[in-house]
């Protein structure tokens, strides 16, 4: 199988190559020649797997061509063993809606299940045998953390993680600021997310730069997060074994969203995918309305969903237009140059067929969170709130699966503000609540950010 950009599609790729690259040469993203379609036989038999199994069989799909199926396995195995439920993930019913719980790895963040994978993928591509690799990643609040428990300690690798200074939540700083490894250095951006992933996407666009540092990325944009997040829709589908099943999914960068949809063009019988967003609600207006323009990023409770710019959507647009790359190309265009782009009616026919687009305001999650509390004595966290409260402003949807992204506990000033009750932190989380933090607080600058990389590499 080979990869093109969704801005060329005379690009040609092998997945080891689109793996250490991330983005694509003009800006575009990667995506496959192909993607594998199971019939009902094929799904029938991918039922009866554990998580492993079944993520082995997926991502073989993908990069069976740069990594044997056996060795697949066994750094899939590797990547989950450390995960505090057996089978990686796990469903609860609360009240009328399916709870898929992603947040059982080191980090307690949904990020875990695809970044422990990539970890191991670095490793065994041995893309870093003959040359110290340097990934750049820009962070939320949640990706950040995965990728220094994924990386942490890596030989040949060192990693830098840009996150916008005091946006996101406390705990979710000190996961990333504590860990004082040689390889990680924390980067704290005075700006947004956007203008943390702003930087990166410039960095990986300026040609000279990325190769003299050999630069890789491990955001959502890199395919292999993607492909590794497809694996819990099939699972958690099986699951619940019935027809018509949807996801509500709390989204900023759409990445997460566009794996649903993957797993769709896979074969899954997926109904709809819900796009929970919160008040930065650009994929709210361009899947209702069409228009696709950022506005200026809000502060939110739910912060690792407070972007404007949702790189992942590309992805969706190659396919919404008729695999059309020119056209990608000129869209993207426009909205570099005048700040949005348009789609027409028949590709906002086109998206709302598999999807639906839902905002939640601030108050709403709050009083989300204090409402399953109190009639099911159970805690969420912000962003899986916002999931809800879109499944609870849809309309005949029976079979809902709701995808829990992280612990309560990241965010527990929020959680405490709707229940009233302090949370006892989990035991992943105990050791960084009092560790010095360690980083670095830089302008919104480009050419700032690529000096401090530069200090420390040479």
């Amino acid at each position: 199988m080979n990869y093109f950009s969704t801005r060329d599609k005379s690009l040609k790729f092998s997945f080891k190559d689109i793996f250490l690259r991330g983005l694509a040469p003009g800006g575009g993203l990667f995506l496959p020649s192909e993607i594998k379609h199971y019939d009902k036989s094929e799904l029938d038999t991918l039922s009866q797997l554990s998580y492993e199994d079944l993520a082995t069989e997926i991502l073989f799909n993908f990069c069976s061509k740069d990594i044997d199926k056996t060795e697949l396995k066994s750094l899939i195995k590797k990547a989950y063993k450390g995960f505090e439920e057996k089978e990686v993930v796990s469903i609860k019913k609360i009240g009328n809606v399916n709870l898929l719980e992603l947040y059982h790895g080191p980090t307690l963040a949904f990020k875990d299940i695809a970044m422990q994978v990539i970890g191991n993928m670095y490793d065994h591509l041995k893309v870093a045998k003959k040359r110290t690799v340097n990934i750049l990643v820009a962070t939320s609040g949640d990706t950040g953390a995965a990728a220094i428990a994924a990386l942490n300690d890596r030989e040949n690798i060192n990693l830098f993680v840009l996150h916008p200074h005091n946006k996101i939540s406390n705990i979710q700083r000190k996961i990333m600021t504590t860990i004082g490894s040689n390889n990680i250095y924390n980067l704290a951006i005075k700006g947004s997310f956007d203008d943390c992933q702003k930087i990166v996407k410039e960095l990986f666009n300026e040609n000279e730069f990325r190769e003299k540092i050999n630069m890789s990325g491990v955001n959502s944009i890199n395919w292999a997060r993607i492909i590794c997040q497809i694996v819990y829709y099939f699972y958690s589908y099986f699951k619940l074994d019935k027809k018509n099943i949807s996801f509500s999914v709390p989204t900023g960068n759409f990445g997460d969203i566009f794996a649903g949809y993957v797993a769709k063009k896979m074969g899954l019988p997926i109904d709809k995918l819900i796009v929970a967003t919160n008040e930065n609600d650009i994929l709210q207006r361009v899947i209702n309305k069409g228009e696709y323009k950022p506005d200026k990023v809000k502060p939110s409770l739910s912060p690792s969903m407070d972007i404007q710019v949702s790189s992942n959507f590309e992805r969706l647009l190659f396919y919404v237009v008729g695999e059309n790359d020119d056209k990608v190309k000129s869209m993207m265009n426009s909205l570099n140059d005048k700040g949005f782009f348009q789609l027409n009616e028949q590709e906002i026919k086109k998206i709302k067929k598999d999807f639906l687009a839902i905002k939640i305001s601030d108050k709403e999650t709050v009083n989300i969170i204090k409402e399953i509390n109190n009639k099911n004595q159970f805690v969420i966290d912000p962003h899986t709130a916002t999931a809800f409260g879109a499944i609870n402003k849809t309309e005949n949807l029976p079979n809902v699966i709701a995808l829990g992204t992280a612990h309560p506990y990241k965010f527990f000033e929020t959680v405490k503000e709707a229940t009233g009750n302090d949370l006892k932190a989990p035991k992943q989380l105990e050791e960084f609540v009092d560790k010095e933090e360690k980083f670095d607080i830089l302008e919104n600058n480009i050419s700032e950010v690529k000096k401090y990389i530069l200090n420390k590499l040479l």
